[in-house]
């Protein structure tokens, strides 16, 4: 079973205006939301990604800002107005919303060494402010595991503080993903000291590590999760997973207070064609709806 990090880093190989008014993309008014990644449903920064988050049924779409490699920055159709009016004018005719902006690229990039990070992370927050998004997702991956790698924490502190001053700034939360458990990210948001820096949560990597989903939830509280990857490791849909509890989540977040974005990432049937996208998307859409929006 391939882990997510390497699977992510072979999709990304493989898939090779004025600003509105926010409100205009507002969520929908309902507790929990569902949406689907435009580059895991092999659509990357294209606009018929809106129609299949329609077909597979979610509410909103998280737009990835683009490759990175080697570039100053990523390689985004959406710094061009006309791209992005087309993505805006897409969004509202299909009625899904762009729920965040994606930068991917460092998954694989380091964050804490790239010299051009602050210009990388300010096209993305012009992109946010441009487009009505609230919500930037910033990886800090596999260069930047702060468990392997617990020298890089000065430099990745220091630069989430220089980040978050541009967040703030932009009126949009950066939801960082890290290899810690919940007890360190809260002391890793505390020494950041950014409202604007919160933690994008994804329940695979509690699960995968062997830790306790409903506990890692708790300790960090609906203040410090901007969003929620709600997804595991490939392998089985979300409701044939047997070390996810997800009524038990719902009830824990219904508990906590907390309300926003379920955006699905992964846990695909390894037993269907890697481009089933329909079909994956489509049931854990449909599951994950059924237990967070049957109220």
């Amino acid at each position: 079973m391939m882990n997510r990090k390497k699977f992510i880093g072979n999709t990304l190989a493989l898939i090779g205006v004025a600003a509105l008014p926010s409100v205009l993309f507002a969520a929908p008014k309902q507790r929990y939301n569902v949406a689907v990644i435009d580059l895991m449903i092999l659509k990357r920064q294209k606009l018929s990604a809106f129609d299949l988050a329609k077909e597979i049924g979610a509410d909103g779409l998280e737009v990835d800002m683009g490759g990175l490699g080697n570039r100053i920055t990523f390689d985004s159709k959406l710094g061009d107005p006309a791209q992005r009016k087309a993505f805006l004018d897409k969004a509202k005719e299909t009625g899904i919303t762009i729920c965040s902006l994606a930068m991917t690229g460092f998954y694989a990039q380091s964050f804490a060494t790239r010299p051009t990070y602050q210009q990388m992370v300010k096209d993305c927050l012009d992109t946010c402010q441009k487009m009505g998004v609230k919500v930037a997702f910033l990886p800090l991956g596999v260069t930047c595991d702060l468990v392997k790698y617990p020298e890089l924490r000065p430099a990745i502190v220091e630069r989430l503080r220089v980040v978050g001053e541009m967040a703030k700034k932009a009126g949009v939360v950066i939801g960082i993903e890290t290899a810690l458990d919940a007890k360190g990210d809260v002391g890793l948001l505390k020494e950041v000291g950014s409202k604007h820096i919160q933690i994008y949560f994804n329940f695979s990597n509690p699960l995968k590590e062997g830790r306790d989903l409903i506990q890692e939830l708790t300790i960090l509280g609906k203040k410090r999760i901007c969003q929620i990857h709600c997804t595991d490791e490939d392998g089985v849909w979300l409701e044939n997973n047997k070390r996810l509890n997800m009524p038990l989540v719902k009830q824990t977040l219904d508990r906590m207070g907390w309300r926003g974005w379920l955006v699905i990432e992964r846990s695909r049937d390894a037993n269907l064609p890697p481009r089933a996208v329909k079909e994956n998307f489509g049931a854990n859409t449909r599951y994950v709806k059924q237990v967070f929006q049957c109220e």
